[in-house]
């Protein structure tokens, strides 16, 4: 396996099903740092909603929802969501998960990176977020490794999958900075 196996799809080429089954094959792994999907997705109406609502949001330029398809499978076995876009700012945040079989192979990495570009060239952000939970190292190293500079902990930020409230470390990236990398 080689992360060129591995695509980005966009929600309008999905089906609900497709959505629905990624959630739930990872609602176990993913509900930490996707507490409010897991949520939304425990029925299959709940899920449907949030399918549609996510679509709607799209449209509107609200979110934009990356899905990482196995080209081999045609199977979906991750995310990488921008949402909280603020055009009056330019800033947006970015949340990522990929299938725990398939992890530590920079599939995210490279996937993410090519959001990241989404994000500054063709939605004109100045700034991108990272909001990730303390224990999730693996996420931060993603972070890290596309140049993300951590920005702070942000305490009882989240409210977790068991309505407990969840420190957030917060990584961001500046317009500037990603320019700077793409010359060097």
């Amino acid at each position: 396996m080689n992360t060129e196996d591995y695509i980005l799809v966009r929600i309008n080429t999905i089906t609900f099903e497709d959505f629905f089954n990624l959630i739930k094959l990872n609602e176990s792994y993913i509900e930490k740092g996707f507490a409010g999907t897991v949520r939304r997705c425990a029925t299959k109406e709940g899920a449907k909603e949030l399918f549609d609502e996510w679509i709607s949001e799209e449209n509107k330029g609200n979110t934009y929802s990356f899905f990482i398809k196995y080209v081999e499978t045609n199977n979906l076995v991750g995310l990488v969501n921008i949402q909280n876009v603020n055009n009056e700012v330019k800033k947006c945040e970015l949340g990522y998960f990929i299938s725990q079989q398939a992890t530590g192979k920079g599939i995210v990495t490279g996937l993410t990176k090519q959001v990241v570009t989404f994000c500054f060239e063709s939605l004109q952000m100045n700034k991108v977020l990272l909001r990730i939970s303390p224990e999730n190292i693996g996420s931060q190293k993603v972070a890290l490794k596309l140049k993300f500079k951590q920005e702070g902990i942000l305490r009882e930020e989240y409210l977790g999958y068991n309505n407990k409230y969840e420190d957030l470390v917060y990584f961001g990236m500046l317009k500037s900075e990603y320019l700077n990398l793409q010359n060097d």
